[in-house]
């Protein structure tokens, strides 16, 4: 059944057809001003009271009224909604404090239920009242990901200085043995097999003790353009580039920002070396760039803190998409799915942007491609305004 359009009002009436003065016109003035979200469904199953911080959390059409239809079909693309309702008359007790992920949005909500009686005693309704913590849940993330990095780093430091000198070793001795065989091509060959996997080896090994070190940001005023352009000069002498297009699409009013230049490069150029694997030498790969006023994202930033502007780069593939497990956990340190590599690219990336107070977010369709949105605020934190 279709939701009848919204009548326009400043306050989204609860239930137009039980005014009572002054007092009802506060009430609704109140929980239509609420900054949690709260809902309340009759015991028919019909929802009788939603605000807008309700509307805006579950994704609901503004201007669609929904008072009087069944929360089930109001609901119905969140079904762990629907059961949580479904249950609030039937619980022996009540949850006074519990999360739940809604799967369609990947929002996740702190919410308790409470049920509403009558002047007899009797269950006529129940109440659901919700905040939207997705936000807390990502820096708790963060926060357990730091500390899984932590932990991961100081035993990748102590194997990586082990493993080290050894390697530069074989290096050295494989050189000389070159010079003793210079008219035996088997030899020579396997000889250079010996230096190149020696050489990877020491690369990986580099990465690792790079990864574990802090970030120290030498800040500057930043160009995006430069730093893209040196990216593609670094990931072309990293990675075999083959016939992949790169299309890079940057407004020329694109501001600078506060960042360090030679890190931001690395950052670039590992999504194009990741982008290039995934790619196999045929497809394109797109870096483009926006500026966004704080008020378009401003979950970037901790509660009640907004910058003046953020600029988001986009770099996007053409290639096969990852699957949902993959993008859980594309950015821990070791995790790769390829049959070479550290697996230490995207987590040094996601670490350099955490230093420069931005975030990285990741999308992917299935035989369309993956797409690495970066969000870079203008000003770092003494600019902030709250």
């Amino acid at each position: 059944m279709a939701a009848p359009k919204r009548t326009a009002s400043p306050t989204r009436p609860l239930r137009r057809a039980h005014t009572r003065g002054a007092s009802d016109e506060f009430f609704r003035h109140m929980v239509a001003n609420m900054r949690n979200g709260v809902l309340a469904i009759d015991r028919s199953g019909l929802l009788v009271l939603i605000n807008d911080e309700a509307y805006r959390i579950f994704g609901l059409p503004s201007d669609l009224d929904y008072l009087g239809q069944p929360y089930a079909a109001v609901f119905r693309h969140h079904p762990d909604v629907v059961r949580v309702l479904g249950g609030a008359f039937d619980m022996a007790a009540l949850p006074n404090r519990a999360e739940l992920r809604l799967k369609q949005t990947e929002k996740v909500i702190g919410y308790t239920l409470s049920l509403i009686r009558d002047e007899h005693d009797q269950a006529v309704g129940a109440a659901m009242f919700f905040k939207d913590l997705t936000h807390v849940e990502q820096i708790e993330e963060r926060e357990r990901l730091r500390d899984r990095l932590a932990a991961l780093g100081q035993m990748a430091a102590a194997m990586a200085h082990e493993i080290k000198n050894p390697l530069g070793g074989i290096e050295v001795l494989a050189g000389l043995l070159r010079r003793q065989v210079p008219d035996n091509r088997d030899a020579q060959a396997l000889v250079h097999d010996i230096i190149n996997e020696a050489k990877m080896a020491n690369a990986i090994v580099q990465e690792m003790l790079d990864f574990v070190r802090p970030v120290r940001l030498q800040l500057d005023r930043a160009s995006i353009a430069d730093a893209v352009q040196s990216a593609v000069t670094m990931a072309d002498g990293k990675a075999t580039r083959g016939d992949i297009a790169v299309d890079v699409q940057l407004p020329a009013t694109l501001p600078t920002i506060q960042g360090d230049p030679h890190q931001l490069a690395q950052v670039f150029a590992n999504l194009l070396i990741n982008a290039y694997e995934a790619l196999g030498g045929r497809g394109a790969v797109t870096l483009s760039a926006r500026v966004v006023d704080a008020s378009e994202d401003g979950a970037l930033l901790p509660d009640g803190y907004q910058p003046v502007q953020t600029v988001i780069v986009d770099v996007r593939d053409t290639g096969p998409g990852v699957s949902a497990e993959v993008m859980d956990n594309i950015f821990n340190p070791f995790f790769t799915t390829k049959a070479k590599g550290s697996g230490l690219g995207l987590a040094i990336v996601r670490k350099i942007i955490d230093a420069h107070e931005g975030r990285i977010d990741v999308t992917s369709t299935p035989n369309r491609g993956t797409c690495f949105k970066l969000t870079l605020p203008v000003e770092h934190t003494d600019t902030w305004v709250r």
